[in-house]
């Protein structure tokens, strides 16, 4: 029996004053507090509420990600159920540290030590050695572990996943001993392990026989390892992307695939054609996912040997050298595509797209970026054959006339996502398009035709639009922008950067989309800080701000961000009026890790080093170089040692007047 807290009453005598939670069981309790596994805010507030309810979300939570380095052990006291440990905002992790989390976390299942830089194979012994359940560590970006830590590693005997990437000191026989100690992987990446080659690959593909995935991009490896990773029976996702050492020579001489494989990335791989990826993918039956980018070229040989894989469900050909004889014959393959993306494929024309897209009729998602031969034919054809695409990329589709966009609105309801970034897009084309009622992404900027008409249209139909791009769409005003924001509640992102008819009105306005996390007014002169206190005031969840060149927003603008943007990791102030005061407010911001603070006026090298001093949890920060022989080194050595990256650019400022009148900040290298 579960231990129940209860209170028994007449029936005719009132209720006590308690807390109506006491009759309800922890499990319950956990329950209601699994529906808030997305909302942080929700479950700090319950967490506030009492005694009772701080010790139960205690209890409740299995996975934890602490700000910085020192909040690790002090976190880790509190809440002393978590199986899943993520540090990847913690560069100064070291082997004391793990050891005490060893110690105190048996039950640790997942660790993520990505950013952490100072620990070594003896604190990862202390782990592996304590918590016998591990099955995931993420040690990627670590470019100075060797085989001592990849030994280290090797006894954790129930380890499923493991990513190595980018350990660029780690060789053959530190994987070798991966692959003899941890035989239950199921997923492992040595992307960019470049001392890694065919002996190590082929060492894990014949120990670790429950391998489902592998990622091998940037790997120095041959086709000597393949024969062995095809032989895998469970391995369903293969990366060999960028592997310049796999050729069509070395593929002829496979004499297998690998039956039970479903994604294949071959992009960035210069030295194979359709010869060596028919090799590669003979007998592949279950194959569903096919990626090809900037690789190959679309003939008719290729489609070809993909003729008869008739699982296929999507292939990404993304800067391929196009054929119309190639599109064609995909157009005739056995398989019915649901994703395609052609994105900068240069041979595309309206005869071979309105064929290809006339026999894949189920086509949900299509990507035609930068296809500039296109025209209304083609979007024709789209929309009147593919009515279930559920989303749509376009952007600088040049030929493509205004009228082929009401289409869309006509025919494709059911779309989710939408980008005509740089088209000739009208604001009729708009009022078509506000009845896709489930769009949640649209992208409109550089699309000088549209006005706040075509906005208010969209406003009114696409209530549940999340994300909003409107970057130089320099017809929209303050009018537009309170559309969307009465219209859209749900709005999370908007870019309504470098529209100089954006003013405070706009941000007060978007203050009413409270799910607001990434806001980008870039180079809007007429706002002020009373229009970004507004936006911070009550968009507590915002975590992307970028307010470059908005020279108007000063320290008033910051004073507010810092005291209610808990929730900010990364913002841009270059150009701004912000001084030393401003900066150092932001400090106080624990969530913060990028920040660009290029050509500040106001800022001095004391200013600047006590905020990077206070800013405890950045890991990037861009600089003016004339800062850097102004900063003294020792700041430099302590900021590389908390994790932090400095970013030094030399440009110089200039301000010229553009017709309109404005002054625009350029730049140049110096």
């Amino acid at each position: 029996m579960k231990k129940q807290k209860s209170i028994i009453l007449k029936m005719d005598e009132p209720l006590p004053n308690s807390n109506p939670f006491d009759l309800l069981t922890e499990e319950i309790i956990f329950v209601i507090l699994d529906s808030l596994n997305d909302d942080a805010f929700a479950k700090k507030s319950f967490s506030l509420v009492c005694k009772s309810f701080y010790f139960i979300e205690s209890r409740h939570r299995k996975t934890l990600r602490p700000l910085s380095s020192d909040l690790v052990l002090r976190t880790l006291k509190r809440y002393r159920f978590v199986s899943e440990l993520d540090l990847s905002l913690c560069p100064r992790v070291d082997d004391a540290a793990l050891t005490q989390i060893a110690s105190s976390r048996s039950s640790l299942r997942s660790i993520n030590l990505s950013r952490s830089s100072l620990f070594t194979h003896n604190g990862l012994s202390s782990l592996v050695a304590n918590c016998a359940g591990l099955v995931e560590i993420d040690l990627s970006n670590r470019a100075e572990l060797t085989d001592t830590a990849a030994a280290a590693i090797a006894e954790a005997k129930n380890l499923e996943r493991l990513s190595l990437a980018r350990c660029k000191m780690i060789t053959d026989m530190g994987i070798g001993c991966v692959a003899v100690g941890c035989k239950k992987l199921r997923f492992i990446s040595l992307k960019w392990c470049l001392r890694v080659g065919d002996l190590g690959v082929g060492l894990i593909a014949m120990k670790c026989k429950q391998i489902r995935a592998m990622d091998l991009s940037y790997v120095p490896i041959t086709e000597k390892c393949l024969p062995p990773i095809l032989e895998l029976e469970h391995l369903e996702d293969l990366v060999l992307e960028g592997c310049p050492g796999i050729d069509d020579d070395g593929l002829a001489t496979l004499k297998h695939s690998s039956k039970s494989l479903k994604t294949l990335n071959m992009s960035n791989c210069q030295n194979v054609s359709h010869v060596g990826l028919s090799s590669l993918t003979y007998g592949a039956e279950y194959l569903q996912h096919l990626f090809l980018s900037y690789s190959l070229s679309v003939t008719a040989d290729l489609a070809k040997c993909l003729h008869n894989i008739s699982g296929l469900q999507s292939i990404k050909l993304d800067g391929c050298s196009v054929t119309t004889s190639g599109i064609k014959a995909i157009g005739n393959w056995l398989a019915s595509l649901k994703e395609l993306s052609l994105s900068k494929c240069l041979g595309v024309t309206d005869e071979c797209l309105s064929f290809l897209v006339q026999t894949h009729k189920e086509l949900r998602k299509l990507d035609i970026t930068c296809c500039r031969k296109i025209t209304y034919a083609s979007i024709d054809s789209i929309t009147n054959s593919c009515t279930s695409l559920t989303s749509l990329r376009m952007e600088s589709c040049s030929l493509v006339s205004k009228d082929a966009f009401v289409l869309i609105g006509q025919r494709c309801r059911f779309l989710e996502e939408l980008d005509v970034t740089d088209n000739e897009i009208d604001n009729e084309g708009l009022k078509s398009i506000s009845r896709c009622s489930k769009l949640l992404t649209l992208k409109l900027g550089i699309c000088s035709n549209i006005t706040d008409d075509g906005l208010t249209h969209v406003a009114n139909g696409c209530s549940k639009l999340k994300e909003l791009d409107l970057y130089r769409s320099s017809g929209i005003t303050d009018e537009g922008i309170t559309a969307i924001a009465h219209g859209c509640p749900a709005l999370e992102m908007i870019n309504i950067a470098y529209n100089d008819k954006i003013t405070d009105t706009s941000l007060i306005s978007l203050s009413k989309c409270m799910l607001l996390k990434a806001l980008e007014i870039r180079g809007c002169h007429s706002v002020l800080s009373v229009g970004l206190s507004a936006i911070v005031r009550e968009c507590r969840q915002l975590m992307v701000l970028d307010i470059k060149k908005c020279t108007n927003i000063n320290d008033n603008g910051m004073i507010p961000v810092a005291q209610f943007s808990k929730n900010l990791k990364q913002i841009n102030l270059s150009y701004c009026s912000v001084t030393d005061v401003g900066l150092l407010a932001l400090s106080s911001i624990k969530r913060l890790q990028c920040m660009t603070i290029l050509h500040l006026s106001g800022l001095t090298p004391n200013g600047l080093a006590a905020a990077l001093l206070a800013c405890r949890g950045l890991t990037k920060v861009k600089l003016h170089a004339s800062f850097k022989p102004l900063l003294p080194q020792s700041l430099f050595e302590y900021m590389e040692a908390r994790g932090c990256v400095l970013r030094w650019r030399d440009k110089a400022f200039q301000v010229e007047i553009d017709p309109k009148g404005w002054e625009i900040a350029l730049w140049k290298k110096s």
